[in-house]
């Protein structure tokens, strides 16, 4: 038997079987599904409409990048405390959900400029010229501080209770803590634990054991932690997506859109990664085709600029290619793109079955918090993670000055006057500010900086 035929594994432009690629396809989404859905109700969108973006914008992603790309388009943590900063804002106190929702999709839209601006900038002078406006000690510390801003929320959710009669608020407190810390041990143990398919799925697993110790909890103590379906997906078996149109706001531009500079870093190192593994598929299956996938570093930055557009005008939260999916596909060796497609149609159609919208409703408030303080920690420790790949002399003075004051302004930003700084008449979002301002003290501290260290030579 030739060896083409003991490597199992399909190609990007290769195409399984019908019923295997149903089976591919369904694993995908199940993969996509715990962090997507974690998004939504992170920020108030809605869920249905979360699911069936990322479905639609991980098919136009696939079209813009010409079929070559396999990557599924997924709602992206990094966004979470400029959206959901922004929809808790005064400014929009008296707006209704979805009114809050459509402010902060032109952000959202707005924000896919950036990553387009990014990837024509590589097409025209090379991935290096992208490291030069954003290296590490930028893009680092903002990954760092989006995750640490979010740490207050987390803590309160975690601790988030049901209004009961006082004499029992002692204890339904003490249950809140109970539900989170199980959940958040659960998930803990599951990511580190679980292995090959299993391992992309803590954050699916550790709800539901968080869920069963809220209706163990609810069984002995009579406290109800689900949440009451005020606004859910409506009743029936199936329901369109609730659709929204973006409304133009500067203050929706200006908390979201320099967000996407902090998922580049991410959408480049997982081109890499993919390139790595596809092409070694190829070499095992003995085929004569090259994938030569990371030289498609700007066009995958245009795609992602094209889902987040995608997303936004039709109501969903900003995102970007998932690292769950490419661990799906390295472990399964199926990088097939019709595969992808076939997934995200799947989950469109998932988008309108309303019983399941309904479900992830009522995931209790203490069940969402022990799964924050594991995500939001786990932003801020990609942070670091950016800086140790990239190896960042954290002894250098110049970038200390860019590391440091990109921490202190994101992050006292926050909590000092609630996310937006007073500068000069202007509320500046911590984040954006953060980001704008490193940016600019990078640039500066660079100019001569070659002449500087071939004279310390």
């Amino acid at each position: 038997m030739s060896a083409k035929h003991q490597i199992s594994g399909y190609l990007p432009d290769e195409r399984p079987p019908f019923w295997k690629l149903f089976l591919y396809a369904l694993q995908q989404v199940i993969v996509m599904f715990p962090a997507t859905i974690a998004v939504a109700l992170l920020t108030g969108f809605h869920v249905s409409t979360t699911i069936f973006a990322s479905g639609l914008a991980t098919i136009c992603f696939i079209l813009v990048t010409g079929r070559k790309l396999p990557l599924y388009y997924g709602s992206s943590f990094s966004y979470l405390p400029a959206i959901a900063g922004l929809m808790a804002s005064e400014a929009l106190s008296g707006y209704s959900l979805n009114e809050k929702i459509a402010v902060a999709q032109f952000g959202i839209v707005m924000s896919g400029f950036v990553s387009i601006a990014a990837g024509l900038i590589v097409n025209r002078f090379g991935k290096d010229s992208i490291n030069k406006i954003l290296p590490a000690t930028v893009t680092g510390p903002i990954a760092m501080a989006i995750g640490l801003t979010l740490a207050a929320n987390a803590l309160k959710d975690a601790a988030a209770f049901p209004q009961v009669a006082e004499a029992s608020t002692l204890l339904a407190g003490n249950m809140a803590w109970v539900i989170s810390l199980t959940t958040l041990f659960a998930t803990i143990l599951f990511s580190v634990y679980l292995k090959g398919f299993w391992s992309q799925l803590p954050l699916l697993f550790g709800p539901i054991v968080g869920c069963i110790a809220a209706f163990i909890i609810f069984k002995i103590t009579g406290l109800n932690f689900f949440k009451v379906l005020t606004e859910n997906a409506g009743s029936g078996l199936f329901a369109l997506p609730i659709f929204t149109l973006p409304k133009p706001s500067w203050m929706a531009v200006a908390a979201i859109m320099p967000i996407a500079i902090a998922t580049i870093p991410e959408s480049t190192a997982h081109v890499y990664q993919l390139d790595i593994y596809v092409n070694d598929l190829a070499r095992k299956k003995k085929s004569n085709k090259k994938y030569d996938i990371e030289s498609k570093l700007g066009l995958n930055l245009i795609g992602d600029g094209i889902g987040d557009m995608v997303a936004g005008f039709i109501g969903g939260p900003a995102g970007t290619n998932y690292g769950e999916n490419i661990s799906a596909m390295a472990i399964t060796r199926v990088f097939s793109i019709p595969v992808l497609i076939a997934a995200a149609i799947i989950a469109m159609i998932i988008s309108c079955f309303t019983p399941l919208i309904n479900a992830i409703y009522a995931i209790p408030y203490a069940v969402i918090g022990g799964l924050e303080i594991y995500l939001f920690g786990a932003i801020a420790a990609q942070g670091v993670a950016i800086m140790l790949e990239k190896k960042v002399d954290l002894f250098s003075a110049k970038n200390i000055a860019v590391i440091a004051t990109i921490m202190v302004i994101g992050v006292g930003g926050q909590y000092a006057f609630g996310g937006n700084i007073p500068f000069f008449g202007l509320n500046i979002p911590s984040i954006a500010g953060a980001a704008i301002f490193g940016i600019i003290l990078n640039l500066l501290l660079s100019i001569g900086e070659e002449k500087r260290q071939q004279k310390a030579e």
